[in-house]
């Protein structure tokens, strides 16, 4: 196999064409060079993004042994075999002449890494699924950033020698830092990380490391063995929490004997760490299984609709037989995420089972995020080359497509969504109301800015539900509102107050309660049925998280259905 070449990026993202065959695909592939900023000063780092890669895959974040240079270590250690086979970003990070450092110093630059990789200037990752690995005496680095940054991370695997005591460092945390007005929010807090040490003995500098994971992922103390791994810590199988939100999943692992990054040491540590991701959520960044769209029982449908190929995954529960219609749920991802991402997420699929009804994960439109940027961001109501992108013609397609061959009741089509998805949910919820019967947002409503496809208003009026955090920049502002018992910004007050008008809500005339973390404030019309209700989440910042799906079909969406002749029933 041919080494790749050293490349650089291009002068504006704005100029690199978009194939509408595959809208999502990332617009820029080879070997390349970056810099971020650590401790006041540029570093470099490296990128590798294979040919046809989709935007929003996991990304491998690799702390490489002082000495190695940087092409020749992707394609020696099989770092470019295991990208082009698994279809990943992989990011390299190189020590200074001098070599690593074991002060947090350079731990702070492979978390600086972290943040730079998600800035979407020439590709689009998801802070969902990134993955530390140390080699050689970069392996101390990657624990030290984990350990600094623990709720960011979703695994870690180790090849070598730890060259420091980790349980040294143990109150050396990163601080809690807020990125402006973008999806990411670093935490940095204590939590569980799957873990995966390869090393030639057991030193004590492995055993202060080995001690201090154990007690950060709460394992039990007698370890198992197997899948190449000499001792297996497992978490608890009796658990104290619910486990809707976060599962206790994260094991650390040992290898003896062998310290070297081989292909089939890659193949087999990947694999373990990408069984599970971190999403963001109520109380910080929870750790989750993966649960792949297809391997669930998913079906992917593909069409070319305006020009674009377009896709959703469909899942139709076994109990959902034919011989009757069924319930349909559109679940919508936010801005730079994907269909399939999303259904991990949301763990709608899993309500849909327990509750029976066919669910659908639509995937956006594109759109350019920013001046100069990329022009194939993911994003709902977004726009091409000038031209607006009709995502609501689009979800009309779609289940007019579905429709033909599922058994859909017409009268119980609902829609929900997160970020830009939660924008859509609440333009359907007024431009396509002729087709939902209800519809909630989750952390994103209407915004006139951010909403790029003009659509008018459609009858009949129907509830809708918004829910976000109370620390989400995108949603909320401190302080008091004269009008609300909760403060909006204006944009999605301005959505709020219309929807009350259209509904004929008195804002005074409302019902609050709590269920935490979510404090509720609902808003009847004059018949007692809760047109409009809305959630603050407690501790959140901009995201949502599986609970939202329960409550949005047990609150909302069970409670409505419309009959033949259009009129809206609640609680029949």
């Amino acid at each position: 196999m041919k080494q790749p070449a050293l490349r650089e990026f291009p002068v504006s993202a704005e100029s690199l064409p978009v194939d509408l065959d595959h809208p999502n695909r990332s617009l820029i592939h080879g070997f390349f060079r970056e810099t971020t900023k650590s401790a006041a000063s540029s570093r470099t780092f490296y990128t590798y993004i294979p040919a046809g890669l989709e935007n929003d895959q996991p990304c491998f974040v690799v702390a490489a042994p002082s000495g190695s240079e940087p092409l020749d270590f992707l394609e020696s250690t099989g770092l470019r075999a295991l990208a082009d086979r698994r279809q990943i970003f992989v990011h390299l990070l190189v020590p200074a002449a001098t070599g690593w450092k074991t002060d947090g110093t350079d731990a702070d630059y492979m978390n600086d890494v972290y943040k730079a990789i998600q800035q979407r200037d020439w590709y689009v990752t998801m802070q969902d699924n990134i993955y530390a690995c140390g080699v050689g005496d970069g392996a101390i680095v990657a624990h030290q950033a984990v350990q600094r940054m623990a709720s960011e991370w979703s695994g870690l695997v180790s090849f070598g020698e730890l060259q420091h005591h980790l349980n040294e460092t143990r109150y050396a945390t990163a601080q809690q830092t807020e990125q402006g007005l973008t999806e990411l929010r670093i935490t940095a807090a204590k939590c569980p990380v799957p873990i995966w040490m390869m090393v030639k003995e057991l030193s004590p500098s492995v055993e202060s490391a080995l001690t201090y994971w154990k007690e950060e992922n709460h394992v039990d103390p007698t370890p198992l063995s197997g899948d190449g791994a000499d001792a297996i810590w497992m978490p608890p199988a009796v658990r104290s929490r619910s486990e809707v939100n976060e599962e206790q999943l994260a094991q650390v692992r040992l290898t003896l004997g062998t310290e070297t990054m081989t292909q089939e040491a890659l193949e087999k540590t990947w694999s373990f760490l990408t069984l599970a991701r971190r999403h963001r959520g109520f109380d910080g960044k929870n750790l989750r299984s993966y649960k792949d769209p297809l391997k669930s029982g998913a079906v992917l449908q593909e069409r070319k609709i305006d020009g674009m190929t377009r896709l959703w995954y469909e899942y139709v529960p076994e109990t959902c037989t034919p011989d009757q219609k069924w319930p349909l749920v559109v679940v919508m991802h936010g801005r730079g995420g994907t269909a399939a991402s999303f259904f991990d997420l949301t763990d709608m699929h899993l309500v849909a089972e327990a509750r029976r009804f066919i669910v659908v994960y639509p995937q956006a439109g594109i759109h350019q995020q920013k001046p100069g940027g990329l022009k194939n961001v993911l994003y709902w109501n977004g726009s091409y080359e000038g031209k607006s992108i009709d995502d609501v013609g689009f979800i009309r397609e779609m289940i007019r497509d579905m429709k033909e061959r599922l058994p859909i009741d017409p009268g119980r089509i609902y829609a929900c969504g997160q970020s830009s998805g939660g924008i859509m949910a609440d333009v359907l919820s007024t431009s396509a109301s002729d087709l939902f019967t209800a519809c909630a947002s989750w952390s994103g409503m209407y915004h006139p800015r951010k909403v790029h496809s003009h659509y008018e208003k459609t009858t009949p009026v129907i509830p809708t539900m918004f829910i976000c955090g109370e620390h989400d920049p995108f949603c909320t502002e401190p302080g008091e509102d004269p009008d609300l018992p909760f403060r909006l910004i204006p944009e999605l007050k301005a959505d709020i107050m219309e929807k009350m008008a259209r509904c004929g809500l008195d804002p005074k005339r409302m019902q609050t309660w709590k269920t935490d973390p979510i404090t509720w404030y609902c808003y009847p019309d004059t018949q007692g049925v809760p047109m409009l209700t809305v959630g603050i989440v407690r501790d959140m910042a901009h995201a949502n998280f599986p609970e939202e799906s329960w409550i949005s079909w047990d609150a909302l969406f069970s409670q409505f259905r419309r009959g033949k002749d259009g009129q809206l029933y609640y609680r029949a």
